[in-house]
């Protein structure tokens, strides 16, 4: 979008020449392209009060108000001083200082100011541009307020004499238009022009000088501006007339053209420019200067005023100025002078890096914002021209991050991946600008951008289930154990708090409280193994993040037994008052079972193995009991002075750490009559039986150490029989022949010694074991025996052509063998 300024108009009215419909065309294509790029241009004029408003961002830009100082809105140079400010609570840019175009743009027919307004929030970039205006601020000024001639009475009538021109910093109509002189009767004033277009005064003799008459002439010249209103500047003009001075000095060029590179060495030369003067003696002599110095040239260009020899003085910079247009004089001894112009180019060097400026930045970026989000901006430029004033900005390739330019000169850094703040918290981005001249230069900034935690990790248990072990009986308050459970995220998204999950069954979620802040459990009730001895919770740990997550692991209570119940007979039933007896017959045998105290524990495991022993009784030595079944037994038979009732008092003793104990009293009535029952004779002298098992396990052991030892032997002897016997014959395609091939009968040949020895042999061969190298058993019988297997081999050859089938084995063998007949 684009505002004009009110005092705009002044301006335009300044310069009739401009045609007011093409303003308005141009400030119509100014809206048209202003909307499209997301630019805002106003033109305004140099020189506003401070505080004045420039045009209305927010407006412009279609921004709301009440966002501005929400997203921390502000308004950021390009390479220039802060001029400007925008006012948050109205949306308007003003005027923060002194605008004065001709000290930002000097002589440069278009002053522009570059200015990004910023928002971040998300971050965004929007590009003022301020187009400077001038105004008839300045006055034309004459390089020396008093310029003297040195004029001979013989020159001639139409005599031209170049004059320096007034200097006015203003451009356009507001620059010098005409020269006015002062009303005389021998010289007057006519303006030419330069090559280059520039004008310039020159005082032209009129009338024929007498130095008798009048020796000097002292005019006025004034240099007056197109501005409104008018603004003008004065200088006088001494002229001495010279009794002889024929010739003017007169340069070799109207005008001198010469380049030099920039950051050249002081002393350099630039050109040397030649102006030659006919006169002899001093008039003749010549002395070189310049006319006028501007400001950026003065220090900068030197010339000699004897040899006309321009140099390098200071440092030249293509940057503060590209060209330079200098007036020189050549004056002789007489006062005659003449000028010349000289252009000077400035050559760019590449002697510029490029300027990275970090115009906004986000620190921190969170860890879910989606790719393309603005995390910085970036102003990059390089003062150098041409292909050394092309820069280009690039970053490592293994971040999640890319530049993105929509405006010249600025780039975006935004995220091009998901962020993961666990695996990498922090990026530490190098920004590396190179320019394209020779050599190129480059310059580096690092961005630390740091990426904000989000609640996206769960806790988690370092297990899924915890066992836990309590003691039955444990006062309330005991420490059961601790969970725990990590959360990677950072800061309150990684503070976890335990609590017992709501998913546990009701009527357990009593049975234990948590630390909220450690994990740690603890009873809140007492315990007993009798009743319960599993119970299982949930236990939830949950974060601090918004919103929270959670995660439940579980816990298995198992309720050990301590020793806390002593056993309980059952039988014979105790009750006060009352025992029951138990019959026994008088002709029972020893270890015939009178009865059984049956008692139970209601502990578990050790604790509930229960022992038998007899405490009391009225005959000590005639019953005995069972240590671990309660089994009463008599020990002898009764004799006629046993008393027909005996008591027998039996002690039941747990097997627990600290054991409880019960009594059980057992009334015995010996009876007459009374059957004996075969099934329950059975004397059970328990340490004996022991003895006797002990005895049969050692017999058991012995025996089967011996059978292994056997067995192991035997293997070992029949592999090496079997190695000892295998017979291969030198000729790689004859058969093996085991022993166990052949039947007991036969002889055997091997070195084992198992068959008859015997002079009388006899072999039965396959075919084509004829040609094998047999060795028999016997070595006095070897000739015998190779005499007869020779004919046997002749008469095996025979049938072989026959047939070509294996002979059997004598006696029914179905492998080859050596037997005796």
């Amino acid at each position: 979008m684009s505002t004009v300024h009110p005092l705009l108009k002044a301006c335009l009215i300044m310069d009739q020449r401009i045609n007011l419909k093409w303003w308005l065309h141009f400030l119509l294509l100014c809206l048209i392209f202003g909307a499209s790029c997301g630019e805002v241009r106003y033109i305004l004029p140099e020189e506003m009060q401070r505080g004045s408003v420039i045009g209305n961002v927010a407006r412009d830009l279609g921004l709301k108000v009440s966002e501005l100082d929400a997203r921390r809105a502000r308004v950021v140079a390009e390479g220039t001083s802060q001029l400007c400010e925008l006012d948050t609570a109205s949306g308007n840019l003003l005027i923060s200082q002194r605008i004065d175009r001709e000290e930002l743009c000097a002589q440069a027919t278009v002053c522009t100011l570059q200015y990004q307004l910023l928002l971040e929030d998300p971050l965004q970039a929007y590009s003022i541009v301020l187009d400077i205006a001038d105004i008839n601020d300045n006055s034309p000024v004459f390089a020396a307020e008093e310029i003297r001639l040195d004029l001979v009475e013989s020159t001639v009538l139409g005599r031209r004499f170049p004059l320096e021109s007034a200097h006015d910093p203003d451009l356009g109509t507001n620059s010098v238009r005409e020269y006015k002189l002062s009303p005389n009767d021998h010289f007057a004033l006519e303006m030419s022009t330069q090559i280059n277009g520039n004008a310039y005064p020159e005082l032209v003799l009129k009338k024929t000088l007498d130095r008798e008459a009048q020796a000097e002439h002292v005019l006025k010249i004034n240099g007056i501006d197109g501005g409104n209103p008018v603004r003008s500047g004065t200088a006088s003009i001494h002229i001495r007339v010279l009794d002889a001075n024929d010739n003017v000095p007169a340069f070799s060029q109207r005008v001198y053209k010469a380049s030099v590179p920039e950051n050249s060495a002081i002393g350099t030369l630039i050109a040397k420019l030649n102006a030659t003067d006919s006169d002899e003696g001093v008039y003749g002599e010549i002395t070189y200067s310049f006319s006028h110095l501007s400001d950026k040239t003065g220090g900068v260009i030197e010339i000699n005023p004897v040899s006309g020899e321009v140099r390098v003085a200071g440092v030249i910079d293509y940057e503060e100025a590209s060209t330079h247009e200098l007036d020189v004089q050549a004056k002789d001894g007489g006062g005659q002078a003449s000028h010349c112009k000289l252009i000077i180019d400035v050559i760019d060097v590449n002697d510029n890096k490029p300027i990275i400026e970090i115009k906004s930045a986000s620190a921190n970026v969170a860890e879910d914002s989606k790719p393309g989000t603005m995390v910085a901006l970036i102003n990059i430029y390089d003062l150098d021209t041409g292909s050394s004033g092309r820069v280009t900005c690039t970053i490592p390739q293994n971040v999640p991050f890319k530049f993105v330019s929509e405006v010249k000169n600025y780039y975006m850094l935004v995220t091009d991946g998901i962020l993961d703040r666990e695996p990498q918290p922090e990026y530490n981005i190098t920004v590396t600008a190179t320019d394209a001249g020779s050599p190129p230069l480059s310059s580096i900034k690092v961005i630390t951008i740091v990426v904000t935690d989000i609640n996206d990790n769960p806790p988690t248990f370092t297990q899924r289930e915890y066992n836990a072990n309590i003691l039955e009986n444990q006062p309330v308050g005991t420490f059961v154990m601790r969970v725990t459970a990590e959360d990677i995220d950072d800061g309150s998204n990684a503070k976890i708090l335990y609590q017992i999950s709501k998913d546990t069954k009701s009527e357990v979620s009593s049975f234990l409280t948590i630390n909220a802040d450690t994990g740690e459990l603890f009873t809140s009730r007492l315990f007993d193994y009798e009743q319960s001895v599993h119970f299982q919770i949930k236990v939830t740990a949950r974060d601090g993040g918004d919103p929270p997550l959670s995660t439940t692991c579980t816990v298995n209570a198992f309720i050990k037994d301590q020793n806390d119940n002593a056993p309980v007979v059952l039988y014979p039933v105790q009750t006060t008052g009352f025992i029951a007896e138990d019959m026994v017959p008088i002709e029972a045998p020893r270890g015939y079972l009178v009865t059984k105290v049956v008692a139970v524990d209601a502990d578990s495991g050790h604790n509930a193995w229960l022992s038998y022993r007899i405490i009391k009784a009225t005959r000590p030595n005639l019953f005995i009991v069972g240590l671990h079944t309660g089994e009463i037994r008599t020990l002898r038979a009764f004799m006629e002075d046993d008393e027909p009732k005996q008591t027998v008092v039996v002690s039941v003793t747990d097997n627990g750490h600290e054991s409880l104990s019960a009594t059980a009293t057992v009334s015995v009535v010996i009876g007459d009559g009374l059957p004996v029952l075969n099934e329950l004779f059975e004397f059970t002298d328990e340490p004996q039986e022991s003895d006797d098992l002990t005895f049969y396990l050692i017999i058991a052991l012995i025996a089967v150490s011996s059978l292994f030892i056997l067995l192991l032997s035997g293997v070992f002897y029949f592999k090496l029989c079997r190695r000892s016997y295998v017979y291969r014959s030198t000729t790689a395609s004859l058969p093996v022949f085991p022993t166990t091939y052949c039947p007991p009968s036969f002889t055997d040949l091997s070195r084992c010694g198992t068959l008859l020895k015997d002079e009388r042999y006899d072999s039965f061969m396959t075919t084509g074991s004829w040609r094998g190298d047999f060795r028999f058993g016997s070595s006095t019988d070897t000739d015998t025996l190779k005499q007869r297997s020779a004919a046997y081999q002749k008469n095996t050859l025979r049938r072989a052509s026959a047939d070509r089938a294996t002979l059997k084995v004598r006696a029914g063998a179905s492998h080859p063998c050596y037997v005796v007949k």
